[in-house]
């Protein structure tokens, strides 16, 4: 079966406090743990932009697609869904 390959980035909007930010660090760190034990998990990386705290950069790659598809529809129950609502998405996806 071919791997799935996300990557790209998401950029928070400008009126984003400093508050929220931390959340978003915070949830990201559990999200983080929680992603890298999912089975088929292959990588797992969001890292903030030095250059730019508004925009952390995303690389993953799971064994297959039943494994992505499973990552994405548990993401959408946690906490880090809820924190990082109002960030715009900007991947690309490839099936390798």
């Amino acid at each position: 079966m071919p791997r799935v390959k996300l990557t790209g980035y998401i950029q928070f909007p400008h009126n984003t406090t400093a508050n929220e930010l931390a959340d978003v660090r915070f949830e990201l760190v559990k999200h983080t743990q929680l992603t890298l034990n999912e089975e088929g998990c292959i990588s797992f990386s969001v890292t903030q932009s030095p250059v730019n705290d508004l925009r952390f950069d995303v690389n993953e790659e799971f064994a297959d697609k039943a494994a992505f598809e499973f990552h994405q529809q548990r993401v959408q129950l946690s906490n880090w869904f809820t924190v990082s609502q109002t960030a715009t998405r900007h991947y690309t996806i490839i099936d390798s």
